[in-house]
């Protein structure tokens, strides 16, 4: 095992994870329950990377970042770099993981009966309040879905991730990319361990999203009894 490329790894899926919350909850929400005639616009434009060879959206961010761009050569000569650093990782990774930590979360809070939000309303409950003690607690199993979603997509990518990052040990280096190593290195043994735990690593993800969902369907089954 490469523990250098697992703390790697798990470093940028943790940031990541942390820095999508607020945003994934915030546009999951508004996609949830407003009726703009634009939101299939911004909901195609957030499933973008699924769709994307992820070489496609490193491609472009180099195209933006690099030193070879204006806005690149204004970051360098502010002291930002952000091409074969976490930090560009890390930017990158919030970009491609949007879509999973979106989608679960929207999918939660479109469940949510409208005829609770207007009972909070007419009860004297402000829009805020009735989000944080009507529609969150029914919506926790999404959010929980979304963060296992995108810290396994997070662990398993490596397209996107070699075009940024490159392959910088004990910076940029994460568990995907050294075990493309291992195997071109014909260290198979290492490549079987790393490979085993980035599918049991997936496996749990679905387990724990297939579970999530279960429970919040039976919560939003006894707020309607």
């Amino acid at each position: 095992m490469d523990w250098s490329a697992l703390h790697v790894s798990l470093s940028l899926a943790a940031l990541t994870t942390l820095a999508l919350l607020p945003v994934g909850l915030a546009l999951a929400r508004w996609l949830a329950v407003t009726a703009w005639a634009g939101r299939p616009v911004v909901e195609a434009l957030l499933l973008l990377p699924l769709l994307l060879p992820p070489t496609v959206i490193g491609f472009y961010f180099l195209v933006a970042f690099g030193q070879g761009s204006a806005l690149g050569a204004w970051l360098a000569a502010s002291g930002i770099r952000l091409v074969f650093t976490l930090e560009g990782l890390l930017l990158v990774s919030v970009l491609v993981n949007l879509p999973f930590m979106v989608q679960p979360i929207q999918r939660a809070f479109a469940a949510v009966p409208h005829s609770l939000r207007e009972a909070a309303w007419v009860s004297g409950l402000s829009a805020w309040q009735t989000f944080w003690r009507i529609e969150l607690p029914l919506a926790w199993p999404g959010l929980l879905a979304g963060m296992a979603l995108t810290v396994a997509h997070t662990l398993g990518e490596f397209g996107v991730v070699l075009m940024v990052g490159g392959n910088i040990e004990g910076e940029t280096r994460t568990l995907s990319v050294s075990l493309y190593d291992k195997v071109q290195g014909m260290d198979l043994q290492s490549a079987h361990v790393m490979a085993l735990a980035l599918v049991g690593v997936s496996l749990l993800a679905l387990t724990l999203v297939l579970a999530f969902d279960r429970v919040g369907q039976r919560g939003r089954a006894l707020q309607e009894r």
